[in-house]
């Protein structure tokens, strides 16, 4: 990966530029489990590998994923139904090269379960994950999860881990040469703080995995949200025609040629439609100052003075710790979760943020369009998911290139070599 140093008022900004080309002798191949809205396939595409199918289970996400990637086979289905039948006619007879498995997080997050005692069938679905390897015939596969999952245990009475037993059957399917480790997305180019573990785990016993190469210079809110015009709560009206303020990870959002999207055709923006939002909300909103959350609110105010903002509606009746986060311009996000409507506010305006301005946060394109499901639906059926709920799930599609641009060096430098266990 390149990257290049702007002199911006005396500090360096590391910016991506355009991916360094590895001459590849052969396009190399990707099946994308739990594909959710096309993170991982976008950025993988970006770096030159083919997605062959993808596989999910919301149907809002697939309607997003299958107009992003029409090239694509994209089953829909939960993926323990999923049969070699659905899969193999869609892929070469000697097998694909890398198999993607972000299984759901719910039951290792602590975001919202701070206990961890949450267990169900899910925290298995890795299986899947490998069983999709093993009929695929995968060279390679890559595991992504929230770091909690090294501290989870198998079931509530074990003293095994999750990621152990994970492990031992990767080992079992043939994948015991594999690499574990926890990235950081600013380190990535993407302008938020979101930590995720990866196993890497290889076929082949001698090749030297590594993880992606980082950089240290986080990108602000500010910069990511460059160009894009404000829009007014309430108002209706959804801002299409970019304004002139640049920077380079804006223009990176908006360059086509750098996510092999050219054959789009250039686009207005989309999803930039204002939120609705009571006026006791937008009173909140303007109380809060940059780095200031509902919690900082409810620190701030007590007594008498809390009861009668309580009383107008301008603070609710109970605390949220993570709700109203007020951005700020020159610091990456914190995570982007699916409820990012409820945690966020627009670092400038008094609003929630855009489903394009969440996009952004997690560096999704600004062609890649956000089509399936509704705008917003409240969270009371796993099996919708709105825009908002579809972007927070996702890998960041920079975090998913560099991990394809180290993949593709790693067939390279190995491809003489490619003799499995």
């Amino acid at each position: 990966m390149i990257f290049a140093f702007q002199k911006m008022e005396s500090e360096k900004i590391c910016v991506i530029l355009r991916p360094k080309e590895i001459i590849m002798a052969r396009e190399l191949t990707h099946i994308d489990c739990f594909a959710g809205p096309g993170g991982i396939c976008t950025g993988l595409h970006a770096a030159g590998l083919k997605t062959l199918v993808a596989i999910e289970y919301i149907k809002s996400c697939c309607e997003t994923y299958s107009a992003n990637h029409p090239e694509v086979h994209v089953i829909l289905s939960d993926i323990r139904e999923v049969t070699a039948e659905q899969v193999l006619p869609y892929i070469p007879e000697e097998g694909v090269d890398l198999v993607t498995s972000g299984m759901p997080c719910e039951t290792f997050s602590t975001a919202g379960n701070t206990s961890r005692s949450f267990y169900d069938d899910r925290q298995f679905l890795f299986r899947e994950g490998i069983r999709i390897a093993e009929i695929s015939k995968a060279k390679m596969i890559l595991f992504e999860n929230v770091p909690a999952i090294t501290s989870k245990k198998a079931t509530k009475d074990s003293n095994q881990l999750i990621v152990d037993v994970l492990k031992k059957e990767l080992k079992e399917a043939g994948y015991g040469n594999f690499l574990e480790v926890v990235l950081d997305s600013t380190n990535f180019g993407v302008p938020q703080k979101r930590n995720r573990f990866f196993i890497l785990a290889c076929r082949f016993p001698d090749w030297w995995l590594q993880a992606p190469e980082q950089h240290r210079r986080p990108i602000g809110v500010g910069d990511a949200l460059a160009g894009l015009p404000n829009v007014i709560a309430n108002s209706g009206i959804e801002e299409r025609d970019y304004t002139d303020e640049h920077s380079d990870y804006e223009r990176l959002m908006r360059d086509d040629s750098f996510w092999r999207r050219e054959d789009l055709k250039k686009q207005e923006i989309k999803n930039h439609m204002p939120m609705k939002h009571r006026e006791c909300t937008l009173k909140r909103f303007a109380l809060l100052k940059p780095g200031e959350s509902l919690k900082t609110l409810f620190d701030r105010y007590t007594g008498a003075e809390r009861e009668m903002l309580q009383a107008e509606r301008i603070l609710p009746k109970k605390m949220f710790i993570k709700r109203n986060y007020r951005l700020k311009v020159d610091e990456p996000s914190p995570t982007v979760t699916s409820h990012c409507l409820d945690e966020f506010v627009h670092p400038v305006y008094d609003r929630a943020l855009t489903v394009r301005e969440c996009a952004r946060l997690q560096s999704f394109p600004d062609s890649y369009e956000f089509v399936g499901g509704p705008y917003i639906v409240p969270h009371i059926d796993r099996s919708v998911q709105d825009k908002y709920e579809q972007i927070g799930d996702a890998v960041p599609p920079l975090l998913a290139y560099a991990w394809g641009m180290e993949i593709n060096r790693l067939f390279e430098i190995n491809k003489n070599e490619q003799q499995p266990l």
